[in-house]
């Protein structure tokens, strides 16, 4: 170790080359890594969807749901299984054990909803499927002074024109029920053409359909033989032929019944601050960038805004709105300690020996960001994010020890080459034994179960590859900087700031802090009998309840989500109606904060109203101000609305 350290601290050109290329290729690393809200995982979740049209939430588990979950007891590799059940639908979702294979899992439940031979008729065959890992990105409403109908053709277009930008892959739409053609016959023209009700419905499945019947080769050219008769719309339909008569006059469906589009007898509507609304949602895949993918969402509603003054696009939530804020959170603490660093040491030793402790700050990080750009699911995300704003209070210790002992040789009165060897490998094995014990606590994280092991890992591997390249810059290239720095200069003088400071620490370390040391040494037994009950009183206040304990602390937020439930079989309607009247008594409240503030700027910036899954069954999601805007907590918030 003395050869290494020498060499570098004997031909510093090594050490700035050294230094250089972690920048250089951390930097080229940190560009390439994905920005994800979450942790890159595995997906674990099997999904398995049943369609039950005209049943109600009892029929749908009684009748499909609880026969599935029977089957899929003792299912090995299973860890959890959870459904839930409304009008027509119903959802299973098993959860598989981390060590299991989930493909393999995924087979076995498809053969034990297989065996099930009791369904009730009318249910459409189960759809089994693997559970895509996918992360919110944002989404936004279009609403405006027009019909449902049309605002879904409005959505249908945004959703289109979203899937064609590069990179973005996942679009849903929601807050409108399904589109039905209504078929209503009418029995007094049936009997007056002699037309049957079987007779209606084969000529409806006969007539609508979209078929391939092969090909025709010829000498010169091959013909494509296709059936294309599919109809979407009722006026398309109504046309469809039910009975050709004698004379040759053809009964159209139009001839005998009323056919017309409406929409199916499901609850799903979406309305923004009381305005119908279709609500776009855009997720992201494991490979897809959520700034990148926001930043362009966020152009496209500006430019379809500026198109469209029927329909207005509005932003309802921002997911990458709080990765943002973290990345701005973490460059301000590195900035701040980079400046703390710099300012402190530049006290009580010298400015230029400072500057060379804070550096360890962005090469620690740049050399994590090389490791990080070889692991593929490794990404830049909240729990990353929180590992790094962790890390850089700890990441200049080891450089703060290592660059003081070797000032302290030097003022000693050895060479500056010579104080920088001795006083790096005098510290070494102390230094290295603390940030060894700060990386075996880390690598726990490796070793957590259940959901928190899906994200730990990232945490604990931020933390340990930065204090190992803070290790290594403090070790190998610190030392050289030093030896070289004119803080070592013999023409190095102290200036009036720094002769002050040397004169507090002298009389603090003489006069407060070597007498309590000597007291606590020639009174070992009671220093430990003291360290000891100040240990006990700290558990007694943790378990009798003055220093509370939670494992999640509050976090602010800015929406305030409100769920409503009514007894099954409450109308549509009469839901729709109580949430409107919540939300009048939510903005009512949000009247009465805006009058007492001085900028008059409303609490409440928008409010989603949503109905479903089932008619009973609601929600209000409110977006607030910015929390260092409103200047009032949220959880007070929700109390006013109560």
């Amino acid at each position: 170790m003395r050869a290494i350290i020498s060499y570098f601290i004997r031909y510093p050109i090594a050490g700035n080359m050294l230094m250089l290329l972690i920048l250089i290729f951390g930097y080229f690393g940190l560009i390439n890594i994905k920005k994800t809200l979450f942790p890159e995982r595995e997906s674990r979740l099997i999904a398995i969807q049943v369609q039950y049209p005209g049943a109600s939430p009892e029929e749908v588990e009684q009748g499909v749901v609880l026969k599935i979950e029977d089957n899929l007891k003792g299912l090995t590799g299973v860890e959890r299984v959870s459904s839930t059940s409304s009008e027509n639908t119903g959802r299973i979702t098993v959860e598989v054990l981390r060590d299991y294979d989930t493909d393999l899992i995924l087979q076995d439940v498809k053969n034990a909803v297989d065996r099930i031979s009791s369904f009730p008729d009318g249910m459409e065959p189960p759809a089994i499927y693997k559970q895509e890992n996918l992360s919110f990105v944002l989404n936004f409403s279009l609403s405006g002074d027009v019909d449902l109908r049309t605002l879904k053709a409005f959505g249908q277009k945004v959703e289109s024109d979203l899937l064609a930008l590069d990179g973005l892959t996942k679009v849903e739409l929601s807050g409108f029920p399904d589109e039905e053609i209504e078929i209503a016959l009418r029995e007094e023209d049936m009997r007056r053409y002699g037309i049957t009700f079987q007779q209606v419905t084969d000529a409806v499945r006969r007539e609508n359909i979209d078929l391939t019947g092969g090909q025709v080769k010829g000498s010169r050219e091959e013909l494509l033989i296709r059936a294309r008769s599919k109809v979407y719309y009722a006026d398309e339909l109504s046309n469809i032929i039910v009975l050709t008569r004698n004379e040759g006059t053809a009964v159209r469906l139009g001839d005998i019944a009323t056919v017309r589009d409406i929409w199916a007898d499901n609850p799903n509507r979406s309305y923004l601050n009381g305005k119908p609304s279709v609500i776009v949602t855009v997720q992201n895949t494991v490979n897809e960038d959520i700034l990148a993918l926001a930043d362009k969402v966020k152009i496209y509603i500006q430019s379809f805004n500026e198109k469209n003054s029927v329909v207005k696009a509005t932003l309802i939530r921002d997911g990458s709105k709080t990765l943002n804020q973290r990345i701005d959170l973490l460059v301000n603490n590195g900035i701040i300690g980079f400046l703390l660093v710099v300012i402190l040491l530049a006290f009580f030793l010298h400015i230029r020996l400072a500057f060379w402790v804070a550096i360890s700050i962005p090469v620690s990080f740049m050399g994590m960001f090389i490791m990080a750009a070889y692991i593929p699911t490794f990404t830049i995300n909240v729990m990353s994010l929180f590992g790094m704003i962790l890390v850089v209070g700890i990441l200049v210790d080891d450089g703060i020890v290592i660059g003081e002992n070797i000032y302290k040789q030097y003022e000693d009165g050895k060479p500056a080459m010579q104080a920088a060897i001795d006083g790096t490998l005098q510290v070494l094995p102390a230094v290295l034994s603390a940030v060894l014990t700060t990386i075996v606590a880390f690598s726990t994280f490796y070793f957590i179960d259940g959901r928190l092991g899906d994200f730990a890992p990232a945490l604990g591997f931020v933390v340990i590859w930065t204090l190992i390249f803070s290790l290594l810059e403090g070790a190998f290239i610190l030392p050289a900087h030093v030896a070289h720095s004119r803080a070592l200069s013999p023409h190095a003088t102290k200036n009036l700031v720094e002769r002050t400071f040397d004169n507090i620490m002298r009389w603090l370390r003489e006069k407060s802090y070597a007498p309590v040391l000597r007291f606590a040494i020639d009174h070992w037994f009671f220093t430990l009998c003291v360290s000891l009950a100040l240990f006990l009183i700290t558990l007694g206040a943790i378990g009798g309840g003055i220093v509370k304990l939670t494992f999640f602390p509050f976090i602010e937020r800015d929406n305030i989500n409100i769920t409503l439930e009514m007894p099954a079989g409450t109308r549509e309607q009469v839901t729709e109606d109580i949430l409107m009247d919540m939300q009048r008594a939510v903005w009512q409240v949000s009247d009465s904060l805006r009058r007492t503030r001085e900028d008059s700027l409303s609490v409440v910036e928008n409010i989603v109203l949503s109905t479903g899954p089932g008619a009973n069954i609601g929600n209000l999601d409110i977006r607030l101000l910015d929390n260092e805007t409103r200047n009032i907590q949220s959880f007070v918030m929700s109390n006013l609305f109560r």
